[in-house]
């Protein structure tokens, strides 16, 4: 028996650099050789998520090793947002496939950055693990929103992945400026402060869209009770 064809979602992306990322996204695409690949994108995303964790956790021993980081987001943003982009200028998507293996490897490498984070001596791990689990959260929602209303939020508030990946460079940045590497860890700094808030806004964005869903899947239902949407994100 053959499963049926997934449906287009509706992708919702309105953080502010989507239209300039779209913009150079799109003139990457066509420059790319032939043998560089979605496959192998992803996996260029996933090496650039091992260096900003090798370099937030080796920096116990040396600041220095934060300058690891940056290069290692640019690397992750570049195979994150180029192998979905060049599979669909190619027309070579494999929409179950790319959605389950692009989602796991977003997973990943967002474990990768916070655990990384908190490895580091400049902000403590239970406070990474707060924002850790707001973003995983909120990724939750995003799945199952795909599944049960047909449509991929991309951004919140404004803000995507690639506004997040800019706010942590920055704080990357501070940490090099402003950082004190031999603090006691038992204590609260800016750091901790800020990475803390942050993961407590996801946590709240959570709620809050939960609450949303459940009121519009509600309607819906109340309206047009039916089965649930087969869909899934492009690869």
């Amino acid at each position: 028996m053959h499963s049926p064809a997934p449906q287009a979602i509706d992708r919702i992306q309105q953080n502010f650099l989507a239209k300039g990322e779209r913009r150079l996204l799109n003139w990457l695409c066509p420059r790319m050789p032939k043998w560089v690949f979605p496959d192998l994108l992803t996996g260029i995303g996933m090496f650039g998520a091992l260096l900003i964790f090798a370099g937030y956790t080796t920096s116990l021993l040396n600041e220095d090793w934060l300058l690891l980081c940056l290069p290692g987001y640019v690397i992750q943003w570049f195979g994150d947002s180029m192998d979905g982009s060049l599979a669909r200028f190619r027309r070579i998507e494999r929409p179950r496939y790319g959605y389950f293996l692009d989602h796991s490897c977003d997973g990943l490498a967002t474990f990768l950055i916070l655990a990384g984070i908190g490895f580091s001596p400049y902000v403590r791990l239970d406070i990474a693990l707060i924002a850790l689990v707001g973003y995983l959260l909120l990724s939750v929602h995003a799945f199952l929103a795909v599944r049960v209303l047909g449509e991929m939020r991309l951004s919140y508030l404004s803000a995507g992945p690639t506004e997040l990946r800019f706010v942590l460079i920055g704080l990357t940045l501070s940490m090099l400026i402003f950082g004190d590497r031999q603090r006691d860890m038992t204590t609260m700094t800016t750091f901790d402060w800020f990475v803390g808030t942050v993961g407590v806004v996801l946590l709240i964005l959570f709620v809050v869209q939960t609450i949303r869903s459940c009121r519009e899947l509600a309607r819906q239902e109340k309206r047009n009770p039916g089965p649930i949407p087969n869909a899934f994100g492009q690869d």
